[in-house]
């Protein structure tokens, strides 16, 4: 089973290799973002099946700072797209 796991671990790992390709020659940032998105999720995935496969716990906590990262990334930029600032937006006074 562990070989399983590790060889699925190298599988994934693969696929995010490819979307590397695609973060550099994306033609859109929106393209861009999506690969990222595949970076981060494919690299929890391997840290997940490699946590198991080696019997190796704290690579859970690094798989879980890495979805962290992304799902903050992921706001970001779609902050920086739309033009949103931090500020409140204004609401119109009422008599």
């Amino acid at each position: 089973m562990t070989d399983f796991l590790l060889c699925a671990a190298g599988f994934v790992l693969a696929m995010v290799a490819l979307g590397l390709v695609r973060i550099l020659h994306g033609p859109t940032a929106a393209d861009r973002m999506m690969a990222a998105q595949l970076v981060g999720t494919g690299g929890v995935a391997t840290l997940l099946l490699l946590a198991v496969g080696t019997a190796t716990p704290p690579i859970v906590d690094v798989a879980l700072m890495l979805a962290l990262l992304a799902a903050f990334a992921s706001v970001a930029f779609v902050r920086g797209e739309s033009g949103a600032t931090a500020e409140a937006p204004e609401t119109p006074d009422r008599p």
